[in-house]
């Protein structure tokens, strides 16, 4: 029986996945195209589950001081000798993943904000005996890490120059200047905004990247991911050496997520070459920059299921852990105009539509135009080229995220219909009389405000999916 490398199934942490044997897709092309598009402070905004934080992980373990090297041996960024020599394990490095910075209120979701960067900061003790440091130095580094009665003890202020001061500290004991790594940095304004606490995690996070990205003398360049583009106004004022590289750029567009030929050679060293064409169905499609793309966390999950059982079917793992609340709340809000656009895309159609790229969370539900361009950006739509006037022709990318939207729109229906109990009522007793016309009048009224399920399939499933409807009335 041959043997396989591991799927990393939910491992993001780099040196774990090429330290114990994992299969690793090499996206170490990324370090090469840092410096030939070159930009002090990078944002990546890419859906959920592409990669953001293996790709963060990534770049920590090459810039960091004192890194191994051997965890690149083989990759494609070792053929360049001159970034490697100039570059690698050359940085003190700030790594930060927001992605469980969150609370129900303001207090605790800061409170999780201090523990990171107090954590972070600990990974770092020889600052607070480092004689080249001043007393006033090193006591800046005790209070970073400061902890008693079980809680770290960082106040607002230090807080809010926390980042800036590690990576000041950092500068003077290497005598080089501080990568900063900030991952998925929307997640805790997405949790203020669910929350009701959004204005004030807006206060934190402008104060807290201001004073690390901006006019930071100890910065050698930063590197943020995440899903929205909040825009510049709201988070990141003043910030003149800003690139933002989202979903629509052609720059770094292979390096988030898996292109085909990363596909078909994964399915090939499995010997799943015969199951490629399911694959692409379900899980390709979505489209950066001038790429079309696949979605990692399917792809290997759909891989790791399938080597082992032949008869396993593709399944919806992006949509199991993503929640699918934006499309529940599009569907909510949805007017028939919207809704016959819907119908559009579930057929494989592509409709145009003027999009806003960068939005603050809470403008996100002020308009239903608001929502498709969200839809866009979190991944739930993807584009397939522009009209001469710059609207975009979107489409859903592929059968899963069909599925999303089919589910949500049946949730939709049955709650239209039966949270209105006096109209049904009186279908159930013009059924019962044989009203015939006060039946058609009900159905006629129901049909008029749903959303088709109808989609390009086979003739039996379109037989199904024109039938799911009535099957909550009879």
């Amino acid at each position: 029986m041959d043997e396989f490398l591991k799927l990393p199934v939910g491992i993001d942490n780099f040196e774990k996945i090429r330290q114990n044997g994992f299969y690793y897709v090499d996206k170490t092309s990324l370090i090469e195209q840092l410096f030939s598009n070159w930009g002090e402070v990078n944002l990546f905004t890419r859906p959920r589950r592409f990669g953001k934080t293996l790709n963060m992980s990534m770049l920590k373990y090459f810039f960091e001081i004192g890194t191994d090297r051997s965890l690149f041996d083989g990759l494609h960024i070792c053929a360049n000798e001159k970034i490697c020599s100039e570059h690698m394990g050359k940085y003190p490095v700030i790594f930060l993943s927001l992605k469980n910075a969150e609370g129900l209120n303001f207090d605790t979701a800061k409170y999780q904000m201090v523990e990171l960067i107090a954590r972070e900061a600990e990974r770092f003790p020889f600052l607070a005996k480092d004689t080249n440091l001043s007393d006033r130095d090193r006591e800046k580094y005790r209070v970073l890490t400061a902890f008693a009665d079980g809680h770290y003890q960082m106040s607002d202020e230090v807080l809010y120059g926390s980042l800036q001061t590690l990576s000041e500290l950092l500068y003077k004991h290497f005598n080089q200047k501080t990568v900063i790594l900030i991952d998925e940095y929307d997640v805790p304004l997405d949790k203020a905004f669910q929350h009701g606490y959004y204005r004030e995690m807006v206060a934190l996070i402008r104060a807290l990247f201001g004073r690390a990205l901006k006019t930071n003398e100890a910065l050698a360049f930063a590197v943020l991911t995440g899903c929205l583009r909040v825009s510049k106004e709201s988070i990141f004022t003043g910030l003149n050496n800003f690139k933002i590289l989202s979903i629509t750029d052609s720059r770094f567009d292979e390096q988030f997520g898996f292109t085909d030929k990363e596909v078909q050679k994964l399915l090939a060293d499995y010997h799943l070459e015969a199951r490629f064409s399911e694959t692409k169905e379900w899980y390709d499609g979505y489209r950066f920059g001038n790429v079309d793309v696949y979605c990692p966390w399917d792809v290997i999950n759909h891989i790791d299921r399938i080597k082992d059982d032949p008869n396993a079917r593709p399944e919806a793992y992006w949509i199991n852990t993503s929640g699918n609340d934006l499309v529940k709340r599009f569907v909510d809000k949805a007017n028939r105009t919207t809704r016959n656009e819907i119908e559009q895309l579930i057929a494989g159609n592509a409709i145009e539509k003027m999009l806003r790229l960068d939005l603050t969370y809470d403008e996100i539900d002020n308009s239903i135009e608001n929502l498709w361009s969200v839809l866009f950006t979190t991944g739930y739509l993807t584009q397939t080229g522009m009209t001469e006037d710059g609207a975009y022709r979107l489409v859903i990318p592929n059968r899963e995220i069909r599925e999303v939207f089919k589910l949500q729109i049946q949730e939709w229906f049955k709650k239209s219909i039966f949270s209105n109990t006096e109209q049904l009522t009186a279908f159930w007793k013009a059924f019962e009389e044989g009203n015939t016309d006060g039946v058609e009048m009900y159905l006629n009224r129901i049909m008029s405000n749903s959303i088709s399920v109808f989609d390009i399939k086979t003739g039996e499933e379109k037989k199904k999916s024109h039938t799911i409807i009535f099957s909550w009335v009879f």
